[in-house]
C-alpha cells in the first residue's frame, strides 16, 4: 500500500491498471513559485516541494509517493496549462508539427527508502488539421491540460512517433517505479 500525494485521476488510472493498492491524499504546494524554465529542474523541484509538503502532513508511516509532469515544447519552453481558449491554440500550433517532449519526476519515499526518477517520453506530431484544432479549441477539452492536450485524446491520431513509456507521458513512470513497490 503506498499513499499517491496527487489528484490526478490520471496518475491513480495508472496505479489501478497495473494492480497497485494506494490511497489518494492530495497535497498542496505552489508550482507558481518557482521561476524555472528549464522542464527536468522544474519538474524535479515541483515534485520535490510536492514530497516535503506531503512529509509534513502524513509522515512517512505509508510510502509516500508524488509526481509533477510538464510539457516542453520545440525550443525546451515549459508549455504549462492554457490559461485561455487564445493561449491554448498559441500552444497547440506549438505542437502542430514538431516534437515535444513530457517530461515526469517521481519520488517514493519510506522510513526506509527513497527512489527518484526523472524520465521524458518524446512525441512527434503530424501538422494538426485546422477544422479539427477549432473544434477541440471550442470543445473546453483542453482546459486544465499541459500543453492544453493530451496525447490519449485529441492529440493521439496526430502521433507519428513515440520514444520512451507512454505511462511517463500521462504523468507517472509506473514501469520503472514498479519494481521498487515489489521489493
Amino acid at each position: 500500500m503506498i499513499r499517491l500525494c496527487s489528484a490526478s485521476e490520471s496518475r491513480a488510472k495508472l496505479l489501478r491498471d497495473f494492480g497497485i493498492d494506494f490511497i489518494q491524499s492530495p497535497v498542496e504546494f505552489d508550482e507558481e513559485s518557482l521561476q524555472i524554465n528549464d522542464a527536468r529542474k522544474f519538474v524535479y523541484h515541483a515534485s520535490k516541494g510536492k514530497l516535503e509538503a506531503a512529509e509534513a502532513s502524513f509522515g512517512l508511516e505509508i510510502p509516500l509517493l508524488v509526481a509533477d509532469t510538464v510539457v516542453a515544447g520545440p525550443s525546451g519552453e515549459i508549455l504549462r496549462k492554457a490559461k485561455d481558449q487564445k493561449d491554448a491554440e498559441r500552444i497547440l500550433r506549438l505542437l502542430s508539427g514538431n516534437e515535444i517532449a513530457i517530461v515526469s519526476c517521481a519520488h517514493l519515499k519510506s522510513a526506509s527508502r527513497y527512489f527518484l526518477d526523472l524520465s521524458a517520453t518524446h512525441y512527434r506530431f503530424a501538422p494538426f488539421d485546422e477544422a479539427e484544432l477549432e473544434r477541440y479549441l471550442e470543445s473546453g477539452e483542453w482546459q486544465g491540460k499541459a500543453g492544453a492536450c493530451m496525447v490519449e485524446g485529441f492529440c493521439k491520431p496526430y502521433i507519428r512517433e513515440v520514444r520512451g513509456l507512454e505511462s511517463t507521458a500521462m504523468g507517472l513512470q509506473v514501469e520503472i517505479l514498479r519494481p521498487w513497490l515489489e521489493s
